[in-house]
């Protein structure tokens, strides 16, 4: 699966861009049709410290597209949450497209 990274008012990091790669890597390995996926970072002023920084992914296959994002203290747990929600998305996408062979 190839990975497209962008950031948005955050500084590029080689440390979170192969944490997202090691998880995204299970999710192509488990989901074959998943071809690319588009991981984004941004941070949003917000009054509360437990929000502001924000990890997307959307990811590209035959049919529409799916994403995710989430907004923590932190990339991490953020990016972990959106990927998270992203394979939800797949396992319910493969369950549907079982079903319909």
């Amino acid at each position: 699966m190839d990975v497209i990274f962008e950031y948005h008012d955050v500084t590029a990091s080689a440390e979170l861009e192969n944490f997202a790669k090691a998880e995204l890597k299970k999710i192509g390995d488990k989901y074959q049709f998943a071809h690319r996926a588009d991981v984004f970072f941004k941070v949003e002023n917000t009054s509360s410290d437990e929000t502001g920084k924000i990890a997307g992914v959307r990811i590209s296959m035959p049919g529409p597209r799916l994403f995710a994002e989430h907004s923590s203290s932190d990339f991490y747990p953020s990016l972990k949450e959106a990927i998270g929600d992203v394979e939800r998305q797949l396992r319910k996408k493969k369950e549907k497209m079982q079903s319909h062979n």
